[in-house]
């Protein structure tokens, strides 16, 4: 198989793993209202048992780029779609609680592979940097945005059940076909990251203290906001909505976040990236703190104007890695990033049961808009640090 037919079948595995990987990991927090209806529990006590598998997804991220340094890529990634979708099958069995936090760990522990997996698949393949990683972004919006949605109508029509079983069994084709049809990792544009040579910086150091802040605090606030937006939307948007409605709101405020990522690959190709990371990380603490404190219209435009800003810092952030680090240590750059930015906020998990017995979902919205404000003083920090130009002799090589 020629280079570039490899390419673009590795991308649109790449793409639809992640669309994958968002959508199978959201859908026990919408299933969970269904769950916490047939069984008599409520949503403070299931919900936490969550906890494993959002841990497991950060937590279980930073061996992933040394395995698929030692076993290949696409090994790796082919053992994501079926430990996903066997995972999944084994949600759906679950006849206890010891059972669905065994079964939602084993779950944690699939998701992890595929963004420091797939994210350096994407780079090694890319041809534009930015196109492609807004597109493999929408991609994984999609998954997102799609999971309330069709978890609830799945739930609504034949039970809970079938919204594990469905996904589980696309998972399992989806790597039977990725095996058939993808031979191996193949070189791709060198690793260089869209075409385009590293970036040097002068204080590699600071710059790497201020960017685990950014993700850090950015993991805490895409979680709290991805995980709490179904019962959101059922306690502060209408009150008394059907599942499949509640489902297809949260469903309509995700879509926002595809667009952003779009235009954010669009942008990522033609400006400076500390400039894009400043502008855009204002836009989370204003759009967090108006959904903490607004119910109905207002709620939804907070959460519509986060929910943009969440996924296109996400797009600037794996550009950063791309074009800040060599190539040889980007699998392993790419997961510490992700084990930053999810092993501390898989906890937000037991947090947001916590806050919301305490005080609502103002007060989970209120803590992560305190989190989104982390995030703009380390954007602002990036763009000072990124200003101060580079001596030849600490540049690393393309």
């Amino acid at each position: 198989m020629d280079a570039e037919t490899l390419s673009r079948r590795t991308l649109r595995f790449v793409n639809v793993a992640h669309a994958l990987d968002h959508f199978v990991l959201l859908i026990y927090p919408t299933a969970v209202i269904a769950i916490a209806a047939q069984t008599g529990r409520s949503y403070g006590e299931l919900i936490p048992l969550a906890t494993g598998a959002f841990v497991a997804f950060g937590l279980c991220a930073l061996p992933m780029g040394w395995l698929a340094d030692r076993f290949g890529r696409r090994t790796l990634l082919a053992i994501f779609f079926f430990g996903y979708g066997l995972s999944c099958l084994g949600v759906a069995s679950a006849g206890s609680p010891t059972a669905f936090l065994v079964w939602l760990c084993m779950l944690g522990l699939a998701s992890a592979i595929y963004h420091p997996v797939g994210s350096t698949m994407l780079v090694s393949h890319a041809r534009r940097l930015g196109r492609d990683l807004g597109v493999n972004g929408v991609w994984g919006n999609l998954g997102a945005a799609t999971a309330s949605g069709v978890t609830a109508l799945l739930a609504t029509a034949f039970g809970w059940q079938a919204a594990f079983v469905v996904p589980g069994l696309v998972c399992l084709a989806c790597g039977t076909a990725f095996l058939a049809l993808v031979p191996g990792d193949g070189a791709g544009s060198q690793g260089r990251a869209g075409g385009k040579p590293v970036l040097p910086v002068a204080r590699p150091i600071p710059l790497l203290c201020v960017f685990a802040f950014a993700v850090v605090a950015g993991g805490m606030t895409f979680n709290i906001t991805t995980i709490a937006l179904p019962k959101v939307v059922d306690e502060r948007v209408g009150a008394g909505l059907p599942l499949f409605l509640i489902g297809s709101v949260a469903t309509l405020v995700f879509a926002f976040g595809a667009l952003t990522q779009l235009l954010m690959g669009r942008l990522i190709d033609r400006y400076s990236l500390p400039v894009l990371f400043l502008g855009l990380s204002i836009l989370q603490p204003l759009g967090l703190g108006l959904a903490a404190a607004s119910t109905g219209v207002p709620l939804m435009a907070g959460l519509v104007l986060t929910m943009a800003a969440l996924y296109g810092q996400v797009v600037i952030n794996d550009a950063m890695v791309a074009r800040y680090v060599p190539p040889l240590y980007r699998a392993r750059a790419y997961s510490v990033r992700y084990f930053l930015g999810f092993t501390v906020s898989g906890f937000v998990v037991p947090l947001i049961g916590l806050l919301h017995d305490r005080g609502g979902f103002g007060l989970v919205l209120g803590i992560a808009a305190a989190f989104g404000a982390v995030i703009a003083a380390a954007a602002l920090g990036f763009f000072v640090l990124t200003r101060q130009p580079a001596s030849p002799a600490v540049a690393p090589a393309a």
